[in-house]
């Protein structure tokens, strides 16, 4: 017999700390304004795309950034979100603890899965930009694109909206090359 999940009280906003006591069960857990947001993990296409796109973003970053997966964000302890890829500063790293502050990380992506879409595009798109993080990515595989956001007073503007067999320089949040038709 498996003993019961803590969880807040009835009523009770869901905070950071209480991640910890959920099961590792397959699923994704992620707080948005002291709600519980669930979702199953990435399915093979997705992640794929993902681990490309993350791997390709490592070879060309320096030294002292650190592209990653599978660590979230939280801003407050009312709200915790998980990117598919995000770029922060190293040392954030070395600090350790729950999440990584906002002020550490200079990019989020997100691959667009169509079960949960609206996340990606409404609500992770508007917290993330409140945070102050400066720069987001939605990556929708089953279009070949790449819209490139950024933050401008505490909202994203498009900035490039980019297509597979298309190169595409940036220079932030490093310079860096990519084609999208090698990732998707």
């Amino acid at each position: 017999m498996t003993s019961p999940v803590a969880q807040p009280r009835h009523g009770d906003a869901w905070t950071v700390d209480d991640l910890w006591a959920l099961p590792a069960d397959g699923q994704q857990y992620e707080i948005f304004d002291g709600s519980l947001l669930v979702s199953p993990h990435a399915d093979v296409f997705h992640g794929g795309v993902a681990n490309r796109l993350r791997r390709l973003l490592d070879r060309q970053a320096p030294d002292d950034l650190l592209v990653g997966q599978d660590i979230g964000v939280s801003a407050k302890r009312s709200s915790y979100l998980v990117p598919d890829i995000f770029v922060a500063r190293d040392h954030a790293i070395d600090r350790g603890g729950s999440a990584l502050r906002p002020e550490d990380v200079l990019l989020v992506i997100e691959v667009i899965s169509p079960s949960n879409a609206g996340r990606d595009l409404v609500l992770k798109r508007h917290e993330y930009a409140v945070a102050g993080i400066p720069r987001y990515w939605l990556v929708d595989p089953r279009k070949r694109t790449l819209t490139v956001l950024e933050n401008v007073g505490g909202v994203y503007r498009e900035a490039a909206l980019v297509t597979a067999g298309q190169t595409w320089t940036a220079d932030q949040p490093f310079p860096l090359t990519l084609d999208l038709g090698t990732i998707c």
